[in-house]
């Protein structure tokens, strides 16, 4: 970096002031200088760049359609497919190379684009494990990993990246425990890590990432009780656990996030009484809890309290009851699953919307679990 700073000089310390050359003409050729000492620094900036992302390219094995042809030495890396600059500094701002069918590793590298925000290989054919060296991508704000086949333990370094807003390594196979670093992410408004390996409980701590919209960690291995502190996530739009092995009762407190669309604890092992909160909320589209061993009775006025309903899945639990009679009253329901539980009466006008809405009460008893 150079700094200019322009003053008084006084005649005895510049002959060349003295010899009747301007000041002005000392002051350019430091300008000059700095602005091509700057240049060579961007040259090498952007350098750095260059050969940390040839270097993934050479770590992969196959691209089928040929999506890196273009990623050579004698052009720059900002006109390269997938890569975008920014254009105040010229570094490499963004890697996104979703749905390319490439097959390959992450080369450790990667970690020198120092000016990375977006990082997304969603959608390819990525093996390994994830290089503990992209912890150096301080500015990273969106991590994509989703639909690869990564293994090995989740990053314990991810909350490091303390800017990330957007973390998704969805439909991978991933193991180990949530990492407590995780919730250093204060930023953070997608956590999307279903479908991998991950056991052990749900931290309380979860409740701190105030900012979180969706929670996604369906079809792994986890285990225990919902932690009541989802409750705090005041902005919640996505609810997804299902597929786990969660136990114990329903925190009450989840009917009080107000923004939350999507509820899916389907296929747990979930008891208890069904809480009344669950069933008032103007905004909540799909409601998913089958396949658990919860009891209680459906409230009468159920389309009353959640007027924005599409999917009601409570099938295979242990619900008694009359089943509610005024479905009519659904006006955007699609789909409707009440088997396998307990009720003793009530039923389902047969004319009630039956060429656009699936229904299945059928059997009462108890499926396999």
């Amino acid at each position: 970096m150079c700094v200019l700073v322009r003053g008084y000089a006084r005649s005895d310390e510049f002959d060349m002031i003295n010899m009747g050359k301007p000041s002005s003409f000392v002051f350019l050729i430091i300008l000059l200088l700095c602005l091509t000492v700057t240049l060579a620094s961007i040259d090498t900036n952007i350098n750095t760049d260059k050969s940390a992302l040839l270097t993934l390219k050479s770590f992969i094995t196959s691209d089928p359609y040929d999506f890196l042809a273009n990623w050579s030495v004698s052009s720059s890396p900002c006109s390269w497919a997938g890569i975008t600059c920014n254009t105040q500094h010229g570094r490499v701002h963004s890697v996104n190379l979703s749905s390319m069918k490439l097959k390959g590793t992450i080369s450790p590298q990667l970690g020198n684009l120092s000016f990375l925000v977006e990082l997304d290989l969603n959608k390819n054919n990525f093996h390994g494990q994830i290089p503990q060296d992209l912890v150096r991508l301080r500015r990273l704000r969106l991590f994509n990993l989703s639909y690869n086949h990564f293994h090995g333990q989740v990053p314990t370094w991810i909350g490091d990246l303390s800017l990330l807003e957007h973390l998704s390594f969805q439909n991978n196979s991933l193991n180990g425990f949530i990492p407590l670093s995780l919730f250093n992410l204060s930023r953070l408004e997608t956590l999307d890590w279903n479908s991998n390996l991950i056991e052990g409980t749900i931290p309380p701590k979860i409740g701190s990432l105030k900012h979180l919209k969706k929670l996604k960690l369906s079809r792994n291995k986890l285990s225990g009780a919902i932690p009541q502190t989802v409750s705090n996530l005041s902005s919640l739009e996505l609810l997804w656990l299902s597929y786990n092995s969660l136990s114990g009762s329903i925190p009450s407190e989840i009917g009080n996030l107000s923004q939350l669309k999507k509820l899916y604890l389907g296929s747990n092992q979930l008891a208890g009484s069904l809480p009344s909160s669950l069933f008032n909320n103007s905004v909540l589209q799909d409601f998913q809890l089958g396949i658990n061993n919860l009891f209680g009775n459906l409230p009468t006025n159920l389309c009353v309290g959640l007027p924005k309903l599409q999917i009601f899945y409570v099938n295979g639990n242990d619900l008694d009851g009359e089943i509610p009679s005024a479905w009519h009253q659904c006006t955007e329901l699609l789909e409707l699953q009440l088997g396998h539980n307990k009720f003793n009466g009530g039923n389902i006008p047969i004319d009630w919307k039956s060429d656009q809405t699936s229904v299945a009460i059928c059997s009462q008893q108890q499926p396999a679990r």
